[in-house]
């Protein structure tokens, strides 16, 4: 049995650094015997499918997966790049789970910001969201949504999340909507 997975790169491709071309990617991704590999824009978007069904079926996890993917990417390009694999259900569930509404708003106004492990309340407690409005953010499983009506670019509250100390420990990488959605329908098949 095969399961579609998204590969989704942190901080490539932005200003000239840590240069991942999407060509190359592919190949590392074929390399490690990954098939119907796509990728998505220049920032770090993939789509792959595997024989691999996961740890229950003997197959390797999405952590090992990922492992592998940094592994090959850092001996390509002597460079290593945080990334996380995420399976389609996954990928759905958390479109499904958006707690703002999504169909109203314009991509570039809702982001979503994955990460390596579950984060609870009590790690961004310290943000006072009432003081951010009309942004806001909610958490997910392992995801934190962004609503960032003037973007990504703008968002005050984007900057506070995105302090170091609220983030150790974890690996996280946004996209927003449109690519959310772009991820979803590429790993339905």
């Amino acid at each position: 049995m095969t399961t579609t997975y998204a590969a989704l790169l942190r901080g490539i491709n932005v200003g000239g650094h840590r240069k991942v071309p999407m060509a190359e990617l592919r190949s590392v991704l074929e390399e490690l015997g990954h098939r119907d590999v796509r990728t998505y824009l220049q920032s770090g978007n993939a789509v792959f499918t595997t024989d691999a069904d996961g740890p229950t079926a003997g197959g390797p996890s999405a952590d090992e997966l990922t492992t592998g993917l940094q592994d090959a990417i850092e001996k390509r390009f002597g460079f290593r790049v945080d990334c996380l694999v995420r399976d389609a259900a996954y990928l759905a569930a958390v479109a499904d789970a958006c707690p703002f509404p999504a169909a109203e708003l314009e991509g570039k106004q809702l982001h979503v910001t994955y990460f390596s492990e579950p984060v609870g309340p009590e790690r961004f407690a310290s943000i006072d969201q009432d003081a951010f409005l009309p942004e806001e953010f909610r958490l997910g499983d392992r995801v934190l949504y962004l609503y960032a009506p003037d973007g990504l670019g703008r968002s005050k509250l984007a900057e506070a999340l995105g302090r170091p100390a609220l983030t150790k420990g974890i690996v996280g990488t946004t996209r927003n909507w449109n690519t959310v959605v772009k991820l979803v329908e590429m790993t339905r098949g």
